[in-house]
């Protein structure tokens, strides 16, 4: 497929800023991956470029995570691997469906993502209840891999996932939580891009131009965890996910 300067004008900004939402609480897919279906990339080929951009993006804010402690490592280890298993299976499977009934389910799941992550109430530390580490480590595996599993699938949405399994159900103080979603969302990322690239579905010039924005968006977001920085983001996404589901409807009208 070419890509044009146009394609790189829709990507790379929504990229920048889809970083720096995913950065501070998760659900930068929600932007990005409309991003890549908006510049005219299939399915398929968003998907996987996508998720090229986002996981060398990802790498910024999991590094300044890990400087800053906010990793919970007895936790953060196991559960990476967990999400890589899962990321891998959900890539593969991702990959035996066709284009147009991944369309038909993206309008769907779309406003249901949308909902959950603009919905999310806020996430107090103080609010936060001490379990066992038994607890706390079986929740952040099971979540990893379930979470992994649908992030190789589809993938918006998947840091919001973590983050609210890790800090309602884990009950892991919120910094370390966030760095242990980057921790685990980094993995799965790594395990279904390299399905996407062993299967030739990545656009890898676009997805390297647009990492460097990914890589600017989160280094700016990472730590910030602002409340009610939502506020911002919103009104943003959902003109964006307006967008996505015009170009939707057109490409299964015209299919």
């Amino acid at each position: 497929m070419t890509i044009n300067y146009w394609s790189l004008l829709i990507v790379c900004p929504l990229v920048f800023a889809a970083s720096l939402l995913d950065a501070v609480a998760g659900g930068g897919g929600l932007v990005s991956l409309p991003a890549y279906l908006l510049a005219g990339l299939p399915p398929h080929n968003a998907i996987a470029t996508n998720k090229l951009s986002s996981s060398i993006g990802t790498v910024a804010s999991t590094t300044r995570f890990i400087r800053n402690k906010c990793v919970d490592w007895p936790t953060a280890i196991p559960s990476a691997a967990l999400a890589v298993l899962g990321s891998i299976a959900g890539a593969n499977l991702v990959l035996s469906i066709q284009d147009e009934v991944i369309r038909y389910i993206m309008l769907v799941l779309i406003p249901v993502l949308a909902f959950v992550v603009l919905r999310k109430r806020d996430i107090s530390e103080d609010a936060l209840e001490t379990v066992s580490r038994k607890r706390q480590f079986l929740v952040v595996c099971f979540a990893a891999l379930i979470v992994g599993m649908y992030d190789g699938f589809y993938g918006p949405g998947t840091g919001t996932f973590l983050l609210l399994a890790y800090t309602q159900l884990a009950k892991l103080p919120l910094k370390l939580a966030a760095g242990n979603v980057k921790i685990a969302n980094l993995s799965s990322n790594i395990g279904s891009l390299t399905v996407f690239l062993i299967n030739g579905q990545a656009i890898i010039p676009i997805g390297l131009v647009a990492a460097v924005f990914a890589i600017a968006g989160h280094f700016l977001g990472a730590g910030l965890l602002l409340k009610n920085g939502g506020r911002i983001v919103k009104p943003f996404v959902l003109v964006v996910l307006g967008l996505l589901f015009i170009r939707l409807i057109y490409d299964l009208a015209i299919a």
